[in-house]
């Protein structure tokens, strides 16, 4: 049977439609969990109600001269609007938007080098509240705009949060401008069209009328019992894929839609990575038409009208494998994908026999995190040292005659196995002179070693393929990478230091990488100049490329 047939035999979509938890689980726990997490099915009751708040709020700021947005948030509380802001940034005008979605003191280091406070707001964005990254983050610029702006600095912060939320009590304490509330039954990454995407998009001058209408055909059309549904056509591309072997679902771009890769990377593996099972998102980063893919691929390309060069690529790479093509007529299509998507992964959860909207493994690291940071747990030593980089190995991957970077990534490798995909996550500040090298790196591996290679952003990925790399199925192979030289900010109330906090994450992603018998190489750089990075970069394609 295939997808499509099982998803009409078994009502799939009149039961994602009417919130039914028993198209997931038969447990009566787990169904109660899943009923409080189907808000965002109905776009209207989710967006409407925000839209005049965030329309509000953007005039004040305006008013006020606010000409930088910092939005402090990890994964479905930070993606949604890193997308948002980075494809309207061409045809907008609005305060500029900075999504910190990283504990690197490097970046808060330049942030508070290039924004003026008195003319900076900061959204402090977080569903539960309790997250240890943009709470950390919180107190650091709080302080940092106490100093400079006095009793008027509390008028410069905006939370963003669930009701009850320990956020909404700190914004009352803190004397925040306002706090804006979002669903309680919309999960992080399905929250795209509820506050946590809306408000810094009227903030950045995006037109929301025009975005929500788009988001409302979409569901109008992702409620039909057909065929026709594009979230039916979608989920029945994946996970008929999956069904046969091609597990990797590869997100090929037109230049501008990137971000939207990451967002939906989160959603897809989040949602569908646990139980041993799962789909792997692949974004491309070739920078044009991509190739030496292996037969473990399915390839979705999303793509603007006028991209004719990536337009001309499709029909010869269908010849090759399963392409679902998404075409944008312009970016306000871009709220019809948000929930097309949400609704496919929904279905896919359905048809994959997982349920969706949890995340068991994601807390495994953010304890193994607290543990080495308050001291609980040592992070593990390094292995050897060559050149003044650091590599340290989990059992089983270095051999007797590694004994330099290149031959440890050559040690990596080699444990990759059929259908297997490598990672490489980077604890490295997001800054374009360093991570380019890197990104260059990735599609020429790929297409020499025939394995899909990814390039995640720490700690970013915590919070999206994180819940992937331990819960999925056992086939990644990954190297961590960091640096020593990031400065000293400290953390008002803590013990430790911004840098601390960033390398406990690095070390518990290891520690329990290694726990679940993940191959995992720990390459620690003794400071992070591009000069450095781009050796590590040629070190990779040198162990490749043989």
């Amino acid at each position: 049977m295939t997808s499509l047939e099982r998803m009409n035999a078994e009502h799939a979509v009149r039961r994602l439609l009417s919130r039914d938890p028993s198209l997931w689980s038969d447990d009566p726990e787990v169904q109660a969990r899943i009923s409080d997490r189907l808000g965002w099915t109905d776009v209207g009751s989710c967006s409407l109600p925000a839209e005049g708040r965030a329309r509000e709020l953007a005039r004040e700021l305006v008013a006020d001269d606010i000409a930088d947005v910092v939005l402090l948030g990890m994964g479905g509380s930070s993606l949604a609007a890193l997308t948002l802001a980075s494809v309207f940034d061409p045809i907008v005008s609005g305060p500029r938007i900075h999504v910190v979605d990283t504990t690197s003191p490097t970046t808060v280091s330049r942030l508070m080098r290039d924004l003026d406070p008195a003319t900076t707001a900061f959204f402090v964005s977080s569903k539960s509240g309790g997250t240890i990254e943009p709470n950390t983050l919180y107190v650091i610029f709080r302080a940092w705009a106490d100093a400079e702006l006095g009793d008027s600095a509390g008028r410069h912060f905006v939370a963003i949060t669930d009701p009850g939320s320990s956020l909404e009590a700190l914004a009352e304490t803190d004397g925040f401008r306002a706090t804006l509330l979002a669903p309680p039954d919309v999960g992080g990454r399905f929250s795209a069209l509820t506050i946590f995407g809306l408000a810094p998009a009227a903030c950045a001058g995006i037109d929301l009328e025009a975005l929500l209408g788009r988001g409302a055909e979409a569901q109008r059309r992702c409620a039909l019992q057909s065929p026709d549904n594009p979230a039916v056509q979608l989920a029945a591309f994946i996970a008929d894929g999956h069904a046969s072997g091609r597990d990797k679902l590869t997100m090929v771009t037109s230049p501008g839609l990137e971000t939207f890769a990451l967002w939906a990377e989160q959603l897809i593996a989040e949602s569908t990575g646990k139980e041993g099972v799962g789909v792997i998102p692949v974004p491309e980063l070739s920078p044009r038409t991509p190739t030496g893919y292996g037969d473990d691929r399915s390839v979705v390309v999303l793509r603007f009208a006028e991209d004719a060069q990536l337009a001309a690529w499709v029909p010869d790479e269908r010849t090759r494998r399963p392409v679902f093509e998404i075409v944008f007529e312009d970016r306000y299509d871009l709220s019809s994908e948000f929930v097309r998507w949400e609704h496919a992964t929904a279905l896919v959860g359905f048809l994959l026999g997982i349920n969706p909207f949890d995340e068991p493994n994601v807390a495994e690291a953010k304890a193994a995190t607290l543990d080495v940071l308050e001291g609980r747990a040592e992070a593990p030593c390094p292995t050897l040292e060559a050149d003044g980089v650091r590599m340290t190995f989990s059992e089983g991957v270095r051999s007797r005659d590694v004994a330099t970077v290149p031959e440890a990534f050559e040690a990596a490798l080699a444990r990759l196995g059929k259908g297997g995909y490598f990672a490489l996550l980077t604890y490295l500040p997001d800054d374009p002179t360093l991570i380019s090298p890197l990104r260059a790196s990735v599609p020429p591996v790929a297409a020499t070693t025939g394995h899909a290679t990814v390039l995640e952003l720490g700690p970013r990925y915590l919070h999206s393929t994180g819940q992937l790399h331990k819960g999925g199925p056992e086939t990644g192979v990954f190297v961590v990478i960091t640096a020593r030289d990031e400065p000293r900010i400290e953390v008002p109330g803590q013990s430790w230091t911004l840098a601390d906090l960033i390398r406990s994450q690095a070390a518990g992603d290891f520690l329990t990488l290694a726990k679940h018998r993940r191959p995992v190489v720990w390459i620690e750089l003794p400071d992070a100049s591009p000069e450095r990075v781009t050796q590590l970069a040629e070190a990779l394609a040198e162990d490749a490329l043989g």
